[in-house]
């Protein structure tokens, strides 16, 4: 099954308006449940600015709201999941500032990232601050939902940790490395870990684990988050390439930084052989001896060998498996909102601003 890559311009299609509503609603519940795990009886200098800051941003939602879908689609109630979209948007946070300073990035959400603001040592103490305050939020579910449900929402979670640490140290470990002979089944193993597992995978498992009382399976969901996760992975990278001041972030960072994209495994694959070896030389500089005029060039050669249209044909193949696989995971249950809202990420993926 293949999907058709929509175009980037406004939509009428009423699932639009349903995901564009979802992620409001439970976009501002979950900073309400955020607000209160950072607030504090004391203030602590140096900290308190800097773990607020990210969150603060805004952000689109997207993984809360998956949270938060899935504990409604599967029977629950939103007010038993909301600490959990809490927890998933706190970590998100915290691991977003540890990635801008592994990756030297200077924008995140159009402002200077936290490190750029304030130095890396102070940014690193508040990504760790943010990341354990997550665990608040998972330890009141003993309470609220009791320890059996609470200890598996717990398991899920330590395994979507792995997990994420192992894909980013793959993609760190490759540019540290500077590894020249990956495939394409390499990037989608970095993505199912990096992206997919955190971003969509464990949302969807915690909020179906909360939704069904535990009865249904958090394995159901993994294979519609991977390739939901592979086609917005693929759509990230393909926006850091083109100039827009919605997305955010730097243009071309993922050049300067030499991410190993699924554009850039392409035109290594099928340039000529001097191009090829300029662009090995490329890779083994470090990013502060990379030029503006040597990424402009990989840029070009991206265009002029295809990789773009050829990443964007593989995104809509990821679109369309994911469709497939919502049918799989979803397709029995019962209309409702959430279930459109969950069908509708899909072509989301490419239209979010």
């Amino acid at each position: 099954m293949t999907f058709a890559r929509p175009a980037h311009q406004g939509s009428t299609d009423p699932q639009d308006a349903t995901v564009g509503a979802v992620l409001s609603e439970y976009g501002a519940a979950t900073r309400q449940a955020v607000r209160h795990y950072l607030a504090s009886d004391r203030q602590a200098p140096f900290l308190d600015d800097l773990i607020a800051d990210y969150p603060g941003r805004g952000g689109k939602m997207m993984r809360p709201s998956i949270c938060l879908a899935n504990a409604r689609v599967f029977g629950g109630r939103m007010e038993d999941a909301v600490q959990s979209a809490a927890a998933v948007e706190l970590l998100h946070n915290g691991l977003l500032i540890h990635d801008d300073i592994q990756d030297d990035s200077e924008l995140r959400r159009g402002r200077p990232t936290l490190h750029m603001l304030h130095g890396v040592p102070l940014a690193i103490n508040a990504g760790d601050a943010m990341m354990l305050t997550a665990l608040r939020p998972l330890i009141d579910n003993l309470r609220h939902l009791g320890p059996d449900l609470a200890m598996r929402i717990l398991e899920v979670t330590q395994a979507m940790a792995r997990e994420t640490a192992e894909g980013q140290a793959l993609e760190l470990g490759w540019r540290d490395t500077n590894r020249v002979d990956l495939t394409e089944a390499d990037y989608f193993t970095m993505v199912l870990k990096k992206t997919a597992w955190m971003g969509m995978i464990w949302p969807a498992q915690v909020g179906l684990l909360i939704g069904s009382r535990g009865a249904a399976a958090p394995e159901s969901v993994v294979r519609f988050g991977f390739f939901l996760g592979a086609a917005f992975q693929i759509e990230d990278d393909l926006r850091n390439l083109a100039p827009d001041d919605r997305y955010g972030k730097e243009l071309n960072g993922d050049l300067f930084e030499a991410k190993r994209t699924l554009m850039l495994l392409h035109a290594r694959r099928v340039c000529s052989d001097p191009d090829r070896v300029r662009l090995d030389a490329f890779l083994t500089l470090r990013r502060q001896e990379r030029t503006e005029e040597d990424v402009l060039w990989l840029a070009e050669l991206m265009a002029c060998q295809g990789s773009i249209d050829y990443a964007r044909t593989v995104a809509g193949a990821m679109a369309g498996a994911a469709q497939h696989e919502f049918e799989i995971a979803y397709g029995a249950l019962p209309p409702s909102r959430d279930k459109s809202f969950l069908a509708g990420l899909i072509p989301w993926v490419f239209e979010r601003a």
